[in-house]
């Protein structure tokens, strides 16, 4: 048996809530095509909130959520080489797809029908192990502790992913909103990669935008605020709709706004009403979404990270406080990513 934190319904969080509960399950048995990872830590992502509060509920319950997971195989499957064995890895958010459809074929398996997400439709990385398919585990490199891998399996590769849709090249404007996991390592990012382009970072609360200024941003401001120069893109990387309708205004002509959110929350949906065809969406701009993220996405930006040294800002918890960490998410009282130490969970 191992211990984990389950999804038993969905629910609100609230500041004092108790939405994961600790149980103990069996401990999972690798299918011919799967490793077994004992768990290290697990990144904390705002996807979770998402499960819980059901704007993208868990196939199933109970469920273990987690999809930012560093470990090592402790176990092969029959069709998996033992060599494997002790090999420290990482699973992200996808989990597997069909294979064989159009968009796996072309390697875009993100898009696929039956793409199933880690943690949402497989249990995940808040428990002291877990079962993955082998050609969606990921070799983390050496220059990385366990706590550092982590976001970068998904809020560094979907930032990856989010910054190659936004199609920026050196010297661009490029804008943010909001400064969390993602959008710290995009600015890291984009100062290894593009060293000319100017950073320009909208967010609510004054130490995020301190926060994105130390770290090389050109210029930061609040979400309502008029940037001093109309961007070629900006990447929105909030849950809420008024960072869409006011980063719309901000974007120059045939500007791209990339929203990287698996879902939007409701709260604010009626700031939609101030959208206007002139002010917002004409002179050819676009509005792209990501979906997901691939497993080419995580393999080039873990490549990537480890070519730049890029390290992600992290705030490490014991896996007893999960509920207290998600509480913080949701009310923002974050500064770069989270992770939950899993490896020495409650005895």
């Amino acid at each position: 048996m191992m211990k984990a934190m389950v999804i038993d319904r969905v629910q609100e969080i609230t500041p004092k809530g108790k939405p994961l509960r600790l149980v103990e399950i069996p401990i999972p048995e690798p299918s011919s095509d799967e490793v077994l990872v004992r768990i290290s830590v697990c990144g904390v992502c705002h996807t979770e909130l998402d499960e819980i509060e059901g704007r993208t509920p868990p196939s199933r319950f109970p469920m273990v959520p987690g999809h930012q997971v560093v470990g090592n195989i402790v176990k092969t499957g029959s069709g998996v080489s033992s060599n494997r064995v002790g090999e420290r890895v990482g699973v992200a958010w996808i989990f597997s797809a069909c294979g064989e459809c159009g968009f796996c074929k072309t390697g875009m398996e993100n898009l696929c029908d039956n793409f199933l997400a880690t943690g949402r439709d497989a249990n995940g990385g808040y428990a002291e192990y877990m079962s993955a398919p082998i050609d969606n585990v990921y070799k983390i490199p050496d220059i990385f502790t366990d706590a550092e891998a982590a976001p970068l399996l998904c809020a560094g590769a979907v930032g990856y992913r989010a910054l190659s849709l936004a199609e920026v090249t050196n010297g661009d404007f490029i804008g943010l909103t909001g400064f969390g996991a993602s959008a710290h390592i995009i600015v890291k990012l984009l100062r290894y990669q593009q060293p000319e382009t100017k950073i320009f970072v909208f967010a609510r609360r004054e130490e995020e935008r301190g926060f994105a200024k130390e770290l090389g941003a050109f210029w930061v401001g609040d979400i309502t605020d008029d940037a001093p120069e109309k961007l070629n893109a900006i990447i929105d990387t909030t849950p809420a709709w008024k960072p869409v309708v006011e980063g719309l205004r901000n974007l120059q002509k045939a500007g791209r706004l990339v929203i990287n959110a698996i879902r939007k929350e409701d709260q604010d949906k009626s700031y939609l009403q101030y959208l206007s065809y002139k002010n917002h969406l004409w002179n050819e701009k676009e509005i792209k979404s990501v979906a997901n993220i691939t497993t080419i996405d995580v393999n080039e930006f873990l490549t990537l990270a480890d070519e730049a040294k890029i390290k992600p800002h992290v705030e490490e918890f014991p896996i007893e406080a999960a509920n207290k960490v998600l509480a913080a998410l949701k009310f923002k009282k974050i500064k770069g990513a989270k992770v939950l130490r899993i490896a020495q969970m409650i005895k």
